[in-house]
């Protein structure tokens, strides 16, 4: 490139057509720089005509060519403008070295022109290196596990730094005095530098801490209730995480915050393939009571209970009979079924049965400290899935069922009186 703009403006300074075109201009303006203006002026045309060449022409060559193409790699590099940007910066390198071969030109002037050619390309070479720092992370994304390792907070710290040399040697370059003159002052700004770049620095180090110890990923659900956050995570960069909440809000959070603050992610609940069902039924204590014979012979119809029910009468009877010795009106000698008890095998031998709930995961009903509102029964299980609209389904049958078939035990489910509860018993005592 640099040998072609050589040849080109050699051959026009070594021509009569500077000194043709300088004899087009008012005679006013033929003065001793007359023939260096016109060869600028060629160098800046040509300049023009090469970048609108590329515009025009290049540009739409490469978006054809796309279209022709099943190839996603160059897909990638042209939707991030690698190639357009990078040939950019013709224009500019003919600019530059072409400034070189104009004849007694200003030298002020030239210097000038040259630095300020130089911050242009390299700040189109930071668009470039941009550019392929995007096109590397979309590649990346490609990869069928780079969701369990993002490295978008990686890419946005490498094009952080890439500006910021870009700024020192563009700086540099328009004051004509070397990188390392303003590198080495820079520990007078630091404190300055600090406090400016404050969040990144500390998203930085939050960024490798949760990529580097697997602490969260894209797509996990995680819940974050200081910052109103319950949802799947949908991008990690290095200065926020934004997560979907499951009204369709989006929440961003610092990503540092992740770090000064506790949060729950779901992630194990899912890859486990089951969630946990934890929920009570608070009983009416008046109701808990013994069953009657009558109840007993009717409840060992039942599929669920009539093993448990034969085995327990058996072990009652073989207690009762040894341990009363003609005591056998009083209850508190001997042993015998209470409704609750019973229906706490019921609940454990339908949840068995049932094909919705994990059998290889913990399960188990129990009874919690009796408060106001009645006796706490906890159903503890896993349903076989982690679809938030099938599990919600699964756990309402469960509890249909139970709060239907609890009154077979003799057992009514505790209810706060309502307004209707206290207006029939004014109209039964009237």
């Amino acid at each position: 490139m640099r040998r072609a703009v050589m040849a080109i403006s050699y051959l026009l300074m070594q021509t009569d057509l500077l000194k043709n075109l300088t004899q087009i201009l008012p005679e006013h303006l033929r003065g001793e720089s007359a023939e260096a203006a016109v060869g600028l002026a060629l160098i800046f045309l040509i300049s023009a005509l090469v970048h609108l060449f590329i515009r025009v022409w290049i540009i739409r060559l490469l978006t054809r060519f796309d279209e022709k193409t099943d190839s996603e790699w160059y897909d990638i590099i042209l939707r991030h403008k690698l190639p357009q940007r990078a040939l950019f910066m013709i224009p500019l390198v003919i600019i530059y070295n072409g400034l070189e071969l104009v004849p007694q030109f200003n030298e002020d002037l030239t210097s000038f022109i040259l630095r300020v050619t130089a911050a242009l390309m390299i700040l189109v070479g930071a668009r470039v290196f941009d550019a392929f720092l995007s096109s590397m992370h979309s590649l990346y994304l490609l990869r069928p596990d780079a969701h369990l390792t993002p490295i978008k907070s990686y890419i946005q710290l490498g094009k952080v730094i890439v500006y910021v040399l870009a700024g020192f040697f563009i700086i540099s370059s328009l004051a004509d005095k070397s990188p390392w003159y303003f590198l080495s002052g820079i520990g007078a700004v630091m404190a300055i530098i600090l406090l400016l770049f404050r969040d990144t620095l500390l998203s930085l180090v939050a960024s490798v801490q949760l990529t580097s110890n697997d602490l969260i990923r894209v797509g996990d659900w995680i819940d974050m209730p200081q910052f109103g956050a319950d949802g799947d995570v949908i991008d990690i960069a290095l200065n926020t995480v934004r997560v979907q909440n499951w009204d369709k809000t989006i929440t961003v959070i610092p990503t540092h915050k992740f770090l000064e603050h506790s949060f729950r992610n779901w992630r194990g609940m899912q890859e486990s393939g089951g969630r946990r069902v934890m929920r009570s039924l608070k009983i009416d204590i008046s109701t808990v009571r013994f069953l009657t014979f009558n109840e007993i012979q009717t409840l060992k119809k039942s599929h669920l209970l009539s093993k448990y029910m034969d085995e327990k009468m058996k072990e009652i009877g073989e207690y009762n009979e040894k341990h009363l010795k003609g005591y056998t009106s009083t209850l508190t000698n001997g042993r015998w079924l209470t409704n609750i008890g019973t229906f706490r095998r019921y609940v454990i031998e339908y949840l068995k049965k049932n094909p919705n709930a994990r059998q290889d995961m913990t399960m188990l009903v129990r009874q919690l400290e009796p408060t106001e509102t009645g006796l706490p029964i906890q159903i503890y299980f896993f349903a076989n899935t982690t679809v938030w609209a099938e599990y919600e389904g699964i756990q309402s049958d469960v509890f249909d069922h139970l709060l239907a078939i609890a009154p077979e035990f003799g057992l009514k489910i505790f209810q706060q009186p309502s307004g209707n509860d206290f207006r029939g018993l004014k109209i039964h005592e009237g």
